[in-house]
């Protein structure tokens, strides 16, 4: 295989999308804040989207985003968001629900522009949060129905979360995970796994069911080893922004060792934009940044990069 281009620097940057500018750069009023000025640990956010990077050679789809989920200064609607993203050499995104509301919302952007797929779920931190109300059952219920729909192509996001979950609330969240395995396989959709802090335990169940064709790793944060797991049971991993951030080698050393057959690519904006931009809000334009970073470090040609990513997400979801 040829040698990367572009590697971690991403491309030249051509401008901030007009949409995404706040209102003060535009007409001089401010915009609304939709997500905390601040991080996690208390430092303050630079609130304004990054500039788009160079466009990419051939189309990659963002295989995982949240397009209802609001960040910044500005408020930016579906097409909004996709003109921008095509722009730069992404032609579709997988828009993907964490609860009866967003699932709806991604069905019915789904159903009104072709560039976009749906996943539906409750997410694992609301599964805890439902089971513990007793509206757990009602939730997987409505989630059900929607599977059917033909624009639905994955159920998720689902899985376990022991970061933001205690002890007292897996139970559930494990329930769910294995419903939501059964309606993935009863509908011949693909799985998309939420994994955060339980990467044994996720893998403990996956092993213990029968499973739909195509299982996804979203957001893959694991290592060397759950990537090997991956490989071995043909499970695609999804890799976001964090995998450019300075302080992830183990993300790096599992996207070396990963088959790349199995190897996709996300932003699950708005969070996790990718370096040198981290913090930022994100959206589905900057994923030529993060594939640009992947395909320098694999050291792989960056259009061949760009239609392997491609194939893969066609072979997990169908065709837009």
């Amino acid at each position: 295989m040829a040698k990367g281009s572009g590697g971690a620097k991403g491309g030249s940057a051509i401008g901030v999308p007009e949409a995404y500018l706040p209102a003060e750069d535009k007409e001089g009023a401010a915009g609304d804040l939709a997500r905390s000025s601040e991080t996690e640990h208390g430092k303050k956010r630079n609130l304004h989207y990054p500039p788009a990077p160079e466009p990419l050679p051939f189309g990659v789809p963002d295989n995982h985003t949240h397009l209802d989920f609001r960040d910044g200064l500005v408020n930016v609607n579906v097409a909004q968001a996709l003109d921008a993203a095509n722009a730069v050499g992404v032609p579709g995104v997988i828009q993907v629900g964490c609860d009866v509301e967003s699932s709806e919302f991604a069905v019915r952007a789904a159903s009104e522009d072709s560039r976009v797929l749906a996943a539906v779920a409750i997410h694992p931190n609301d599964a805890a949060d439902l089971g513990a109300r007793g509206e757990l059952d009602a939730a997987i219920a409505r989630i059900e129905a929607l599977a059917g729909h033909e624009r639905v192509r994955a159920i998720g996001e689902t899985g376990l979360d022991y970061f933001r979950t205690g002890p007292e609330g897996r139970p559930a969240q494990e329930a769910s995970f294995r419903e939501h395995i059964r309606i993935a396989r009863e509908n011949g959709k693909a799985l998309q796994i939420h994994d955060r802090d339980a990467h044994l335990d996720v893998v403990r169940v996956l092993e213990s069911e029968e499973l739909p064709e195509h299982v996804v790793f979203h957001c893959f944060s694991g290592d060397a080893a759950l990537a090997e797991i991956c490989n071995a049971n043909g499970w695609y991993l999804s890799f976001s922004g964090t995998v450019t951030f300075k302080n992830s080698l183990d993300l790096r050393e599992a996207l070396s060792v990963a088959r790349p057959e199995l190897v996709l690519v996300e932003t699950d904006a708005p969070f996790l934009t990718p370096h040198p931009y981290r913090g930022r809000p994100n959206a589905s334009y900057l994923i030529p940044q993060t594939v640009r970073f992947m395909a320098g470090h694999v050291g792989v040609e960056l259009e061949e990069y760009c239609r392997t990513l491609a194939d893969n997400t066609r072979r997990a979801y169908g065709s837009f």
